[in-house]
């Protein structure tokens, strides 16, 4: 089956490195707040809690990446690509001292992929769960 969120080789070797630097537990939220625009943020696990209307999409490097329900509504037909790019970014992601920022990109999917996902939705957060 595909995976709805994957990452580019540059943004797993930066995963890596900081999970080297801060700890192997890292996870990703996809912004859609007024700060940071719509670019992936990178925190520690725990630093930021999903909410009941948050999805896990699944996981790159390890690490699990969420996003809103109303956000995936947007992107549901997507596979997004996560990668990175030169240049200060979200202030509130983890590798903003590094000098780089996480993109994400995305490519629509094909109609064998769709039959394969079968409209599945992501895995909810866990404060979503279903019974």
């Amino acid at each position: 089956m595909p995976e709805r969120v994957i990452a580019t080789l540059p943004a797993l070797a930066l995963i890596e490195r900081l999970k080297e630097t801060h700890g192997s537990a890292l996870m990703f939220y996809q912004s859609h707040g007024c700060c940071d625009g719509s670019a992936p943020m990178c925190y520690l696990e725990g630093e930021l809690t999903p909410g009941k209307y948050d999805l896990q999409l699944g996981t790159i490097g390890g690490c699990p990446f969420y996003i809103s329900e109303s956000q995936y509504q947007y992107w549901k037909n997507s596979q997004l690509i996560i990668g990175v790019t030169q240049g200060s970014g979200a202030t509130f992601s983890l590798e903003g001292p590094e000098g780089v920022c996480f993109t994400t990109g995305s490519r629509l999917w094909t109609n064998s992929e769709l039959e394969a996902l079968n409209h599945r939705d992501p895995d909810p957060s866990p404060e979503r769960a279903l019974p």
